[in-house]
């Protein structure tokens, strides 16, 4: 049974940047973010994360985050 309120499609946006606080995620300079891209799915965007992750593990301030981007509930894009 497909859920009302879950989207048919979702992207995920994966960035990162170098931390101050760990517990936070608060970035050290925010104009130095890095985009690593935005992906059709969840599989390919954990890929792309943890390769990126992967290769700044000799810099432990460095943190990479997955933000999925789902249109707002109720949006209907055929009204835009």
């Amino acid at each position: 049974m497909k859920n009302a309120h879950k989207p048919d499609h979702c992207l995920y946006f994966v960035f990162g940047g170098e931390c101050t606080d760990m517990r936070h995620g608060t970035f050290r300079n925010p104009s130095d973010l890095e985009m690593v891209g935005i992906f059709p799915d969840h599989s390919a965007a954990v890929a792309a994360w943890r390769a990126r992750a992967q290769s700044t593990v000799d810099n432990a301030l460095m943190r990479y985050f997955i933000v999925p981007l789902t249109p707002p509930y109720g949006h209907d894009p055929s009204e835009a």
